[in-house]
């Protein structure tokens, strides 16, 4: 499907429709709870309505996802569009569970749904390691810094101030390098679980000062694989069956979605952030027949063609500003080799503009890595609590994961 189609769709969303659509749920149905009759109120189609309303809402929302440039694909901006999608999905479905309780407990949709809190839980190691991911790309930040720091234009740029950026670009080049080893599963992974989304006392200060600038702090075991994460999220993932569809009174097709939408974000997160042995050969197929597969699998050809390029086939991570910061290293790797002291006039100004490059960089990471993160951790505790939910109006045990 061409991208223009999805560049042009009228299907874009505003954030206000979104709350629309949450707030038109709880107030058509706040009679209802997963904790009430087991008898809901079906009159007048209100099942229908709503089961239509959650594919419509979904569909739009990837609509809008993929209308997104190639240039835009993948950035940082995108991957928060991505998760603000999912966490409008996530409580539109929250709300219908809620709504149609009843039928939730009855069989097959309270084992359904019971699989699907189980896929959940998977997503949280991979919240844990998207965020140490994100804590990365800081440390990269941070070395970035140092070389505009060091190439002031405010001052006189002299050798001395040379080999300080030269030194901050060595540690660059080598703690990439280190972390496309560590991902590809070939390097010498220096995780061990110590931190935790719902631990006090976490702050991003706490660095490994060693030669390759590894993070000593992470969430995930040593062993710990994102690729197999994803392959176990998405095991056995099959749409329901017609005999499921009616003995679930249809709830059992919003199911298939929101398991659909929770793999491909995951995917698309580990596409974009540097974690734990990524791999994104993961099976994703789902019927075309839904109105939102369409723009989904259009979403997910795109990432992986972009993944195939050859400047992209060995990198860390496929997020537009990590091909930034490699771009603009590779660049002041170069100019730094080539300088001559005194500096040229012309040199002077070619050094002038390779900084600010550098420093537009630095700027777009430092505006958008925390609330990057802060979402990730919203989609964390999100799932938490649709999980406890869940389980305790299920009756089903809730063990601390």
């Amino acid at each position: 499907m061409p991208a223009t189609e999805y560049q042009n769709s009228s299907s874009t969303l505003s954030f206000s429709h979104i709350g629309r659509s949450i707030l038109s749920l709880r107030r058509d149905h706040q009679v209802h709870s997963m904790e009430g009759s087991t008898t809901p109120n079906y009159q007048n189609g209100s099942l229908d309505r709503d089961l239509e309303s959650f594919q419509r809402l979904v569909t739009e929302l990837f609509h809008d996802l993929a209308s997104v440039s190639q240039d835009d694909l993948l950035s940082l901006s995108w991957v928060s569009k991505l998760l603000d999608s999912f966490l409008c999905c996530h409580e539109n479905f929250r709300m219908v569970l809620h709504s149609y309780g009843g039928q939730v407990l009855k069989s097959p949709m309270d084992r359904m749904v019971t699989e699907y809190f189980e896929r959940s839980v998977k997503a949280l190691d991979v919240c844990n390691a998207i965020r140490d991911g994100i804590e990365q790309i800081r440390q990269w930040q941070r070395l970035l810094e140092i070389v505009v720091c060091a190439l002031d234009r405010e001052r006189t740029v002299a050798e001395a101030q040379f080999r300080r950026a030269k030194k901050a670009l060595i540690d660059l080049a080598i703690g990439m390098l280190d972390d496309k080893d560590s991902n590809s599963g070939t390097g010498s992974s220096l995780a061990h679980r110590n931190r935790s989304f719902g631990r006090s006392g976490d702050t991003h200060h706490h660095h490994s000062h060693n030669h390759h600038f590894r993070s000593l702090s992470w969430s995930v075991s040593r062993n710990w694989s994102a690729a197999r994460q994803l392959q176990a999220i998405g095991n056995n993932l099959t749409p329901p069956k017609a005999n499921d569809l009616v003995a679930s009174s249809g709830l059992a097709q919003p199911l298939y979605t929101m398991n659909a939408v929770l793999l491909f974000v995951m995917w698309a997160l580990v596409a974009a952030i540097p974690c734990q042995d990524r791999g994104l050969q993961v099976h994703f197929s789902v019927p075309r027949h839904f109105s939102w597969a369409g723009p989904m699998l259009f979403l997910h050809e795109r990432i992986m063609e972009e993944s195939k390029k050859r400047e992209r086939k060995n990198a860390c991570a496929l997020l537009k500003e990590i091909h930034q910061i490699e771009k603009c290293a590779r660049v002041m790797n170069e100019l730094s080799d080539s300088v001559q002291f005194p500096l040229t006039q012309k040199k002077e100004v070619e050094v002038m503009q390779r900084v600010k490059e550098v420093s537009e960089v630095c700027e777009a990471l430092k505006n958008g890595l925390d609330p990057l993160e802060q979402q990730v951790r919203e989609v964390f505790h999100r799932i938490v609590r649709s999980r406890t939910e869940g389980l305790d109006s299920l009756g089903r045990p809730n063990f601390a994961e």
